[in-house]
């Protein structure tokens, strides 16, 4: 049946704040504890509410992951796993399900999502203020881009740099921008305007912030929290030969483009990510300060977690790929600070995603369920629960999968992707944290590879979202609904959502 839009007034319902990093690996943290982050702000949000860890992407690059977080589908089902594509007319996103129920909606900042011809998110948005691509798709006609470039600092914008070809150098380094010219200080800046704009109306609002990301290049004064001879990931140098094909490659291509520098080049990376990250945190503060400040905090949800990590010097890769081989790439922070429902200092270890935090904000916020929606309803374990919401976590690729189960982290290959040859990954995170040792082909861990396989095979065949299908006459059993949502409002046709036997 289809959704009635609610008319409830502003006043004591709930706001969100979503806040996303891009690449930020879940482990670099104080509240980790992790002993060379400098987080404050973040281990304050954590201090003040619930942080998961045991939190996992839907896919380790942007795009899709993204797709994934706003749509709450996975990557399977809306069909995304590239930096591009045609934009999803008929997929919800969890904006337009806020807005369809009375919301102001925001996406402010690094959106990342398809825009072929227009921008799949400009319908769901009140306020739609990428920083990188117009609506149409164009790069740097931007607001920022503006603002940057009528001070005459376009130039020395090295996001703007690198990703144009115009400064390879331009990596690793302080920026050449201060806070307030860069894209995070412009995100909060335009943050708080929007929610000092909206007269007590509810909110409901992402903030993406494109550091820690590559090219790595924080604000002077964050570059100089750290020290240049900064003790190296443990395992930056680790033996790589019982990992996949790929991931050996990219470890030597690595050691062969830094050569004699590698380990110096290394610590330049690794000080570069930390001090990017300590320049999200700042930008996270001064939300946290503006909510404080206003009196917005005392309902508002909100909500730190990123895309996807990265490698960032782990193996010594200094980037993201392979992704799905790496725990560095595929667990995501995910903290959540939740008026009258999270206990300060939570910590909550069972499984999580990231297509959870769609169904989990509109249960918190009581809005009716996104009846496309594949994440499940974390409030439970928001609220102090220990029950398990799911059994399995899953990062996917288009041919290969990435499982995490109890202790253990399976990672699926197909054949025809290695010449034929039985190539897979099972780490025992518990045991072996920095997943050093590969113990797919180790004879005792058989029956783990066995059950993984089956797990993951189960996953897939339960999460597919089926399109059309024709009732069985005479079967008896479950039943499950199929869900046809329209022109991507959120709401669904009167009669489209119907039930049929299980067929089996």
């Amino acid at each position: 049946m289809a959704e009635t839009p609610s008319k409830e007034p502003g006043a004591g319902r709930l706001n969100v704040l979503h806040i996303i990093a891009d690449q930020h690996q879940a482990a670099v943290m104080g509240c980790e504890g992790h002993g060379q982050a400098i987080t404050p702000n973040l281990d304050r949000l954590a201090a003040e509410g619930t942080r998961f860890t045991n939190a996992y992407t839907q896919n380790p690059i942007c795009t899709p992951s993204r797709v994934s977080i706003f749509s709450s589908q996975y990557c399977h089902n809306h069909g995304y796993y590239g930096l591009c594509g045609p934009r999803p007319e008929a997929l919800p996103s969890f904006f337009s399900h806020f807005k369809a129920h009375g919301y102001r909606t925001a996406g402010i900042g690094n959106l990342h999502t398809p825009n072929m011809p227009r921008n799949w998110l400009e319908t769901h948005l009140d306020n739609f203020a990428d920083t990188f691509q117009s609506v149409d798709g164009i790069k740097e006609q931007t607001r920022w881009f503006d603002e940057i470039r009528a001070k005459g600092m376009l130039e020395k914008e090295e996001f703007h740099l690198a990703w144009t070809g115009k400064g390879d150098e331009a990596r690793d380094m302080p920026s050449r921008l201060p806070f307030e010219l860069s894209q995070e200080g412009w995100c909060v800046r335009e943050a708080m305007r929007f929610m000092d704009g909206c007269g007590g109306e509810p909110f409901c609002m992402q903030v993406s912030l494109e550091r820690p990301h590559d090219p790595c290049t924080p604000a002077r004064e964050f570059w100089d929290m750290y020290a240049d001879d900064l003790e190296l990931p443990a395992n930056f140098d680790n033996d790589v030969a019982g990992r996949a094909p790929h991931f050996q490659e990219m470890h030597k291509s690595w050691k062969d483009r830094t050569g004699e520098n590698y380990i110096a080049s290394a610590k330049r990376r690794w000080k570069s990510y930390l001090a990017s990250i300590t320049h999200v945190d700042h930008a996270v503060g001064l939300l946290l300060e503006h909510l404080q400040r206003t009196g917005l905090g005392e309902r508002t949800i909100v909500i730190y977690g990123a895309d996807h990590g990265g490698y960032m010097t782990t193996f010594g890769i200094h980037e993201k790929a392979p992704g799905i081989c790496g725990q560095a790439v595929c667990r995501v922070p995910s903290i959540w600070r939740v008026p009258g429902v999270t206990k300060p200092g939570g910590v909550c270890e069972q499984l999580a995603e990231n297509i959870d935090i769609a169904p989990t904000i509109s249960s918190l916020c009581g809005l009716p369920p996104m009846l496309s929606a594949d994440g499940k309803d974390l409030s439970p374990l928001l609220a102090g629960s220990d029950q398990p919401v799911r059994d399995v976590a899953v990062t996917e690729n288009p041919w290969s999968k990435s499982l995490r189960w109890k202790n253990w982290r399976f990672v699926h290959y197909q054949r025809e992707g290695f010449d034929g040859r039985d190539i897979g990954e099972l780490y025992d995170i518990k045991a072996d944290p920095w997943e050093t040792r590969n113990l797919y082909n180790d004879p005792s861990c058989a029956d783990v590879v066995s059950q993984c396989r089956r797990l993951l095979l189960e996953w897939l065949i339960r999460t597919t979202r089926v399109r059309t299908a024709w009732g069985i006459q005479g079967m008896t059993g479950r039943t499950f609904q199929f869900i046809y949502p329209d022109g991507g409002d959120g709401k669904l046709p009167a009669g489209w959502q119907w039930a049929c036997p299980y067929y089996m």
